[in-house]
């Protein structure tokens, strides 16, 4: 649990680097470029629980 928390805590720093660059776009493309960020590291982390299933002997 303790390595999930450490990659948000990294997800959301870079986010947080990334805001100042987004700040020069609408709100729409930001709100857009959110909601696809977090589509793809909920799927990034699906794939990897999959992965770890699969690894482990269960199904």
């Amino acid at each position: 649990s303790t390595e999930n928390a450490s990659k948000l805590f990294l997800v959301l720093v870079s986010l947080l680097l990334v805001l100042p660059v987004v700040e020069a776009l609408d709100a729409g493309d930001t709100i857009a470029f959110l909601l696809g960020l977090a589509v793809s590291v909920v799927g990034f982390c699906a794939c990897l629980g999959l992965y770890a299933r699969r690894r482990n002997g269960q199904q």
